[in-house]
């Protein structure tokens, strides 16, 4: 397979491309969720005709892409001392790292008012116990959000037939996935997230069980399972900036 990368500049905007050459008769464009720029197109097709072909559906792409980057976790770096604020359910809680001899007992995170606690002896370990924290609420509150609203999106749309699978995983560039057979993967970064903004990225990966590209149906689908999704989605982009 022939495979070309190349850039087209539209505007101010400049849009990178992978061409795949195929024994195919159309020229296609995709867009995926880490934002590359796919296009597919018969062998012998001249490279002007593609580039052509691009600025044409130029808008398209630069909307989607930004659709795209609304699914990317942009939390700035922490330096995981005390003072600095970390986020849990949409709340801010400062962390207080404890490292005398005389409280510390054993190696713990815990929320305490309005401080997130993390009691450890070794000052190099408070990012590691941090993320397991997150993980592990992510797991416990997540999970049952999931569950239960993969019952209703099936039940409401007579897809009960399709098991439910639920799983943790970071991602560097996405909120979270689903696939065909109701595989619904979710970054644990979303438990800093208020509930709202959580169920919002659920209800979106739900939709793809039935509509897998980002067509009106699909948002027409998103809109009935939730009908305020635009408010929590620029709060998730908005919170998480």
């Amino acid at each position: 397979m022939n495979v070309v990368k190349d850039t087209i500049q539209f505007g101010s905007s400049t849009i990178d491309f992978r061409l795949e050459y195929s024994d195919r008769k159309s020229l296609g464009i995709t867009v995926t969720p880490e934002m590359e720029v796919l296009i597919k197109a018969p062998v012998d097709t001249p490279i002007e005709k593609v580039k052509e072909k691009i600025r044409k559906k130029a808008p398209w792409i630069i909307r989607q892409q930004n659709f795209f980057l609304s699914f990317q976790p942009k939390t700035p770096p922490r330096k995981y001392v005390s003072g600095e604020t970390h986020l849990y359910l949409g709340r801010q809680y400062r962390l207080k790292v404890i490292s005398d001899k005389l409280i510390v007992k054993n190696e713990e995170v815990k929320l305490k008012g309005q401080f997130l606690e993390v009691h450890t002896l070794n000052r190099q370990r408070v990012k590691e116990l941090v993320d397991n924290w997150y993980f592990v609420k992510a797991k416990e509150k997540i999970r049952p959000l999931a569950e239960k609203l993969f019952e209703n999106f099936t039940r409401k749309n007579n897809l009960s037939l399709i098991p439910f699978h639920f799983s943790l995983r970071k991602m560097p560039t996405r909120w979270g996935s689903c696939t065909p057979k109701g595989k619904i993967i979710l970054n644990p970064e979303l438990i800093k997230a208020p509930k709202a903004c959580i169920e919002y990225v659920i209800v979106h990966e739900l939709c793809h069980l039935i509509h897998h590209h980002h067509t009106q149906k699909f948002i027409d689908l998103q809109t009935r399972e939730m009908k305020d999704w635009e408010k929590w989605k620029m709060k998730l982009e908005k919170l998480l900036a």
